[in-house]
């Protein structure tokens, strides 16, 4: 069986944030993924070796700046479905290595540009990060408790959520146009926008008049206190989100309250009385024992687990969700497909490790001097 992006080539022009996690998602479906590493490597983390967001995909040393090196890369472009760059809008074209160089040779390749703020538009040269992004598209400012500083959702959101996977979206779409045009694109991938996007349903309720901008007092954005977390008598906590009412009664149930003494589930004038009664209830026991407790009830009730805890939690470990390779626990690639092979998992390779093996595999010739 093949995996289902085998035999698409794709050119990753390294940079941090969702232009690489965008190329892991292609590799992990197993596209031939090269990573393209200037001199001196970028800001990483951790080394890259250790990197598992670098995973299964083979490394080119190049200094696009040095006019061989370019030459090279833009002949592995000529043999590209895909490129993805992560640059300020401008830096690609002032390299050689913009959209409408790599297009002129290579008509049929997918140029996926993923910035914070976009190609254009008053902000499009400015500085960011995903909190930035959050902040400009009212995402941020919906994030927090009642009375409190808004609050950065790690940088999941802007830089994953509305970065790489609109970039994944954006560059399917672009192959699959391809099928019919037998044309590329560029894909405009800004992050703004793909959270904005994100933002669809609270754009919906509030021009219905049924989200407030007062940030922890609507249902999903910890108001209801039955969609919150709640601390145990051990200090760690378990996450509830009994917003149906069949669910909300299986937890009243689990805690032992009878709802004939209870206020209505949706009375917005009792939410901080049932907060403070189910906090006080949940700090009688341990974790685990409110998730023994309630497993044989529909109440929408986790455990709050800790990245130790994730590998071993019994349904985590069923699907094979977290897995371990070349020494380290990770991801498994995702999603999954029934007629595909499963995926496998290569070491990240230090940089510019490939260089030579790449070249031969794409049929890049070098230049007599």
């Amino acid at each position: 069986m093949t995996r289902v992006l085998d035999g698409l080539r794709v050119v990753e022009l390294a940079g941090i944030g969702p232009s690489p996690h965008a190329a892991m998602l292609l590799a992990d479906l197993g596209a031939d993924v090269i990573r393209i590493e200037r001199p001196g490597g970028v800001n990483q983390l951790v080394p890259v070796e250790q990197d598992a967001g670098l995973r299964n995909r083979r490394s080119v040393h190049a200094d696009l700046k040095n006019p061989d090196d370019l030459q090279r890369v833009l002949r592995l472009v000529d043999n590209a479905d895909v490129l993805i760059e992560g640059y300020r809008p401008g830096a690609a074209e002032r390299l050689g290595i913009g959209p409408e160089v790599c297009r002129a040779r290579n008509p049929r390749l997918v140029y996926a540009r993923i910035t914070g703020w976009g190609q254009d538009g008053p902000l499009a040269s400015y500085a960011g990060h995903d909190i930035n992004y959050l902040a400009l598209t009212g995402a941020l400012n919906a994030i927090g408790r009642e009375g409190e500083r808004p609050l950065a959702p790690l940088n999941l959101v802007a830089d994953l959520g509305g970065g790489s996977m609109l970039a994944i979206t954006g560059i399917l779409g672009a192959l699959y146009a391809r099928e019919r045009s037998g044309q590329g694109d560029v894909v405009d991938v800004a992050m703004v926008d793909g959270v904005s996007t994100l933002m669809t349903m609270y754009w919906t309720l509030t021009e219905n008049g049924l989200w407030s901008a007062d940030r922890g007092t609507n249902i999903v954005d910890s108001g209801a206190p039955f969609y919150d977390t709640y601390e145990c008598a051990d200090g760690r906590y378990i996450a509830i989100g009994a917003v149906e009412p069949a669910f909300y009664a299986q937890l009243l149930t689990g805690l032992g309250l009878d709802p004939s003494d209870l206020p209505d589930q949706y009375d917005r004038s009792a939410w901080p009385m049932m907060r403070t009664r189910f906090a006080e209830i949940f700090r009688t026991h341990d974790r685990d024992r409110w998730v023994d407790h309630f497993a044989p009830l529909d109440a929408c009730l986790t455990p709050v687990l800790t990245l130790e805890e994730v590998a071993t939690h019994p349904h985590i470990a069923a699907r094979g969700t977290v897995v371990e390779s070349f020494g380290q626990r990770q991801p498994a690639a995702s999603p999954r497909f029934a007629n595909a092979a499963s995926a496998t998992y290569s070491a990240p390779r230090a940089p510019g490790a490939d260089t030579a093996a790449v070249l031969r595999d794409w049929g890049v010739v070098e230049s007599a001097h």
